[in-house]
């Protein structure tokens, strides 16, 4: 199976109907990260068969629960989940968020390829910076622990925004350590096509 027809498989499964010009996109984005991979070590996924699932589904599996608004992604790395959410909410503007000066690089490069002009890369640290305005939806997959998360990047969420952390297996005990001033909205259980492991969402507001 190519990753195009596995790609084309597993929206059927979450039941998503892209346009052809946003599949075609988001295929794309996959060779670039395989391209820059090579130098850069965006991802530990290597294969684009193996990313569709990994990557473009596992960020796409969030969109019955997401709307579209102002949304950050924190620490997108290898432009994840920020990429594929910009490219599937053509109404949505999209922040992607990075100190490594290398990966926002890339990022900045992808978006140029992609032509994706409802998003922008900033490389900066979460904690120390300020936008004018800030976020409806602030996100992320790759910080570890949900409390370094609600830490760093709490103040860049607006007073009726959510922050989302993404999460593998159910997490019971960092759910106990939800820093002062949120509070747990709810966690959503997540099946994504070709990820064996679990998956869930993670929303917190500001009390």
């Amino acid at each position: 199976m190519t990753p195009g027809e596995r790609f084309d498989r597993g929206l059927r499964e979450l039941r998503l109907d892209l346009p052809a010009e946003s599949r075609r996109r988001l295929l794309n984005y996959l060779g670039l990260i395989q391209k820059w991979n090579q130098v850069y070590n965006l991802t530990a996924v290597r294969e684009p068969v193996n990313m569709v699932g990994q990557h473009l589904l596992d960020s796409l599996a969030l969109l019955p629960h997401i709307s579209a608004g102002r949304i950050l992604d924190v620490g997108s790395g290898a432009g994840l989940p920020g990429i594929p959410l910009a490219v599937a909410l053509p109404e949505a503007q999209v922040t992607l968020l990075d100190a490594n000066h290398k990966k926002a690089a890339f990022l900045r490069q992808a978006l140029i390829e992609l032509e994706l002009a409802n998003a922008e890369v900033v490389c900066e640290r979460a904690e120390t910076w300020h936008p004018e305005r800030k976020f409806d939806l602030v996100i992320s997959r790759a910080l570890s622990g949900l409390q370094e998360f609600v830490t760093a990047a709490g103040g860049l969420v607006a007073a009726c925004g959510c922050l989302a952390a993404m999460k593998g297996a159910y997490p019971h005990d960092e759910l106990t350590r939800t820093p002062a001033g949120y509070r747990l909205r709810r966690v959503i259980a997540l099946k994504v096509p070709y990820v064996r492991a679990e998956r869930h969402l993670v929303l917190v507001e500001p009390a």
